[in-house]
């Protein structure tokens, strides 16, 4: 019989509550992927090449593992709140039957580890066939087939994520429990009633509504501005305009609300009753509105800076090179090229390359003065006479301070060039051809240099003049992504030695066979050329080595650790903010459960109740979700200009269409948060059509 009722109360519970028990879910499946990130395939593989970051990277999981229990906690106390206050008159006759208070804490402590049992029976195995999911479909993406993709169950991180649930589920329900057992039978029997704060004149709401939307527009001015970021004060303005243009909109649009609600239908029933059930919601919980909607603006940037740092890491050059060598130990670097060929045909490794070749880059040497070696005016003139654009004033600043100059040995960049299939260069003996890394520059920046370029101008170099020929390079000089040049001159060999002085950096760049790998995948051949290199001990010989696969495996790092890690935080906040918000309607209208009772006597029916109820909804959630929505957008830009590298700054307005993209979709899940809200207040108006006794 007791655990009949058990059962029953339980099931009943989850039926009534189940926007909660999807919240719970929800979070179970995030709490298990971010506990199994070391087991996933991606994982495993950048740890063969960035072991010391990915163990920096797995330290910090606990950080957020216990940032997101305590935020699920107050969900959880939040939720279960709401759910006890409901069933308080239910408590009373419990006890007024004889059932003694252990009795009845015993059943409420079996009904919610019932609940968070089956939570966890559910959410678990969904939890472990979407992570699965993710580093397959992660594993695909980047062509990783080093190891083969194996089936991971993480057990520390199942028993971890059992453990923190029952325990912040279970510490919220002792504290809540605590407070009942305290009450006596005529306080739960007794209705709970709505109550009222102590309002203040209008025109003081009003102040604050007006001061908010200033705080916000300036905020929103604010970020629009490129350098905001590199700003630490401004930056630190801009969160605290709008933190507290936020609250401050919420707290005075009390004075306001009245304006657009009249606005929408004047005339529908119940008209004047939902305006002052909106009025109540609006000033009682102004609070939680403005920290909702601060949540899901702080989700909605999470999505957008997860976009913006795999964009911002991904291979921005064409792939050339397989290995890039240096060698330490030689003094002179005309060495460097026959010591390597010595040690790889010592150790039968020169046959696994179809191309070695040198990549020589230096600085000018022909003046101790480091200061103004390289002139520019010519290029800066030309630069001024084209139309005035954000771009052409990043690129002049840019411009001025490349005085001292790399310079590169053209016959090396012609390898490059072949090695890649491209046309070669042809410079004459006082011409040069400028090289920018793409990952410090763009598409629209590249157009306005070259279309300057095409007046063929005229340079000074060490007080040499020198003419820059009409299109810049870019190619990939070596395999290491760490290795980029922002500015550099490609010059004749000649001119080369000459103005380096034979005092330059020497990288030799190599090209695997592909015939060697049998068959395997490229990144297969590299993982085990890889391991024969590391045999033969070239670390003591004084020879580093770059592959093409441990530099991508440095950006695939960002991109997993950034991505990864915003996506998880968006996915707790967007649960946590629609959460509160809906338990906060809820609870409220509970608390105000004898007015729809009153209109029930004055011959409302179910069909009017819900309709007024729903507009009460759509205004309580669509206020933060409205306001996080707008707010978003100028915070992504923001994210965009700080993660993005200036390789993909020219594609970002493409970027803020995919991220006003992404907002619409989550506003389609806000709508189904509201769809669940609004049908756990037509089950709760249904029980107030029934006649009602008075205790």
């Amino acid at each position: 019989m007791f655990s009949d009722l058990i059962l029953r109360n339980s099931n009943r519970s989850r039926r009534e509550n189940g926007l909660f028990f999807g919240s719970l879910l929800i979070s179970i499946v995030a709490f298990y992927m971010i506990l199994s990130l070391s087991r996933q395939d991606v994982m495993v593989f950048l740890a063969q090449m960035e072991s010391d970051a990915v163990n920096r990277l797995l330290t910090m999981i606990p950080v957020f593992c216990g940032i997101t229990l305590s935020i699920l906690f107050f969900l959880i106390y939040f939720a279960c709140q709401y759910q006890l206050e409901r069933r308080k008159k239910e408590f009373g006759v419990y006890l007024m039957m004889g059932m003694h208070k252990s009795r009845l804490f015993t059943m409420l402590l079996a009904e919610h580890l019932l609940t968070g049992i089956l939570a966890l029976l559910l959410g678990l195995p969904v939890a472990v066939l979407l992570a699965e999911l993710i580093s397959l479909v992660t594993a695909r993406l980047v062509g990783m087939q080093i190891i083969g993709h194996q089936f991971t169950f993480s057990l520390p991180a199942i028993g971890f994520t059992i453990a923190g649930f029952l325990a912040i589920k279970l510490g919220a329900f002792w504290i809540l429990s605590s407070k009942i057992s305290r009450q006596e039978i005529d306080t739960l029997l007794a209705h709970s009633s709505g109550y009222e704060k102590k309002q203040k004149p209008a025109w003081f709401y009003g102040i604050c509504t007006a001061s908010g939307v200033m705080m916000l527009a300036a905020a929103y001015a604010m970020s629009l501005q490129r350098r905001i970021w590199y700003e630490t004060g401004m930056l630190l303005l801009l969160f605290l305009l709008g933190l507290s243009g936020t609250m401050l909109l919420f707290y005075g649009i009390r004075a306001v609300i009245t304006l657009p609600v009249k606005a929408e239908k004047a005339k529908r029933k119940f008209s004047v009753f939902t305006l002052r059930q909106i009025q109540e919601n609006v000033r009682q919980q102004s609070a939680s509105m403005a920290i909702s909607s601060l949540l899901i603006t702080a989700a909605l940037c999470c999505f957008g800076a997860g976009i913006g740092i795999a964009a911002s890491n991904r291979p921005g050059g064409d792939h050339v090179p397989d290995y890039t060598f240096t060698y330490d130990c030689a003094e002179n670097p005309h060495d460097v090229f026959p010591r390597l060929q010595t040690v790889l045909r010592e150790n039968d490794l020169d046959s696994q390359f179809s191309q070695l070749f040198a990549m020589r880059i230096g600085y000018v040497r022909t003046t101790d003065n480091s200061h103004s070696v390289l002139q520019m005016d010519s290029v800066l003139e030309s630069l001024r006479s084209l139309g005035q654009s954000a771009d052409r004033d990043i690129l002049l600043h840019n411009l001025r301070s490349e005085d001292y100059p790399h310079l590169i040995c053209l016959s090396d960049y012609n390898n490059l060039l072949q090695a890649a299939g491209k046309p070669v260069l042809t410079l004459a003996e006082m011409e040069a051809a400028v090289y920018q890394d793409c990952d410090f520059t763009n598409i629209s920046r590249t157009a306005l240099l070259n279309k300057s370029l095409s007046t063929r101008p005229q340079v000074i170099l060490d007080g040499n003049p020198v003419t820059l020929t009409e299109e810049i390079q870019s190619a990939d000089l070596v395999t290491d992504r760490a290795i980029t040049l922002s500015f550099a001159l490609i010059l004749p060999d000649e001119q080369f030695l000459h103005y380096t002085g034979g005092n330059y950096e020497v990288y030799i760049n190599g090209i695997i066979r592909r015939e060697t790998g049998s068959g395997n995948s490229l990144m297969t051949t590299i993982s085990e050329l890889n391991t024969r290199l590391d045999g033969i001990g070239l670390q003591d010989m004084g020879i580093k080595y770059e592959s093409y696969l441990q530099n991508m495996g440095r950006q695939l790092f960002y991109m997993v650790a950034g991505s990864y890690i915003t996506i998880y935080l968006a996915i707790i906040f967007l649960v946590v903010a629609n959460t509160v918000m809906g338990v906060q309607f809820l609870m409220n209208q509970q608390k105000t459960g004898r007015r729809y009772q009153t209109l029930v006597c004055l011959g409302a029916t179910y069909q009017n109740l819900c309709a007024s109820a729903r507009r009460q909804i759509n205004w309580f959630m669509g206020l933060p979700v409205f306001v996080a929505s707008v707010s978003s957008f100028f915070g992504v830009k923001v994210l965009f200009t700080a993660w993005l590298s200036s390789r993909v700054q020219g594609t970002r307005e493409e970027m803020l269409w995919i991220s006003a993209a992404m907002i619409v979709v989550l506003c389609v899940v806000e709508y189904i948060y509201m769809t669940a809200i609004k049908r756990s207040s037509d089950r709760y108006l249904l029980t107030w059509m029934q006649p009602q006794r008075e205790e």
